[in-house]
């Protein structure tokens, strides 16, 4: 419900503030049957594929026990849809149901970390990333919580701007508008599986001292380990090194402390750990693809990349 409901309120919004009738919605089922979320309540007004549409994007929105409801039905009507050149999505699980139907082969995606891992090792020909949304051109895979929000900004800011995705932003109460630089939070443990607890220990070590980065030697004594052994770990479960992890991690919180404060970039550099400006920038620039400085944009003006087009803004779909 979360999920669903942080998607079209979006859209609600965007028709109360322009007082236009910017986007319209329906809600359907593979047989048009009423379908409660997890928490019980149901959509008043369910239809099916053929009597709602036709529709420029669908939505799939997927809750908890996800693989019980993907059906025959299901995949067939999503193939169906695809075949009629609609942009389809998923909302949190609902991108598991594209995945089922074989309509996210080379395409780019994310879903909730709960079911991120699983879904990587199972299926190689998508590339599954940890962002809050992917927009790759007929496919919007977007992960659970309110993320939709953001991911539905995005696309009302591609065909109305930024100035409308501000105004709906000041109605939520948004501090900021993510964008597809932003990553999910993934607990580590559920990253590196619940037996590797060295390794959660580690990185906790590296979370408290961003400020004054701790050395190889410092973190592999801390942990009671040998630097080979800490280095296989972070191999083996996060396919990075140790020291490009705790880089990315002090970027990261640079990024949030760009975003959400007023301290200077100066002042964050040091507060990072990095001993110039220069290498922040640089480091910066490598990971974000843009200078720390163009992170202090005005708000409610969240970038979408440029291969994110073609998304058009007439009518809508969650199902």
């Amino acid at each position: 419900m979360i999920a669903f409901s942080s998607a079209v309120e979006v859209l609600r919004m965007a028709n109360h503030i322009s007082g236009k009738p910017l986007y319209s919605w329906s809600v359907i089922s593979a047989d048009g049957q009423s379908v409660a979320c997890s928490n019980g309540l149901a959509p008043a007004r369910i239809g099916t594929y053929e009597d709602a549409g036709p529709f420029d994007m669908v939505f799939v929105c997927g809750g908890t026990n996800v693989t019980r409801f993907v059906d025959d039905k299901v995949i067939a009507l999503l193939r169906r849809i695809a075949h009629d050149k609609v942009i389809l999505g998923g909302l949190c699980t609902g991108t598991y149901a594209l995945v089922k139907a074989g309509l996210l082969n080379g395409y780019r995606a994310t879903i909730h970390w709960e079911n991120l891992s699983a879904l990587r090792e199972a299926h190689d020909k998508i590339r599954f990333v940890e962002e809050l949304f992917v927009i790759d051109r007929d496919r919007i895979t977007c992960t659970g919580g309110i993320a939709p929000i953001d991911m539905m900004l995005a696309v009302v800011r591609e065909r109305f701007g930024k100035t409308l995705v501000a105004e709906i932003s000041e109605q939520f109460i948004l501090e900021r508008v993510r964008d597809s630089k932003d990553r999910q939070h993934i607990p580590l443990a559920a990253r590196a599986g619940c037996n590797r607890r060295a390794l959660v220990e580690v990185a906790a070590l590296m979370e408290a001292n961003i400020e004054e980065p701790l050395s190889l030697e410092d973190l592999s004594q801390l942990a009671g380990l040998s630097q080979r052994h800490l280095q296989r770990l972070f191999r083996e479960a996060l396919q990075v090194t140790p020291s490009h992890y705790y880089l990315e991690l002090r970027l990261r919180r640079a990024r949030e402390l760009l975003l959400q404060t007023q301290m200077s970039i100066t002042n964050i550099t040091i507060a990072c750990g990095f001993q110039s400006a220069c290498h922040f920038s640089k480091c910066y620039r490598a990971l974000f693809g843009k200078p720390p400085s163009s992170e202090r944009r005005p708000q409610g003006t969240a970038a979408v990349e440029p291969q994110q087009r073609n998304t058009p803004a007439a009518h809508d779909l969650a199902a």
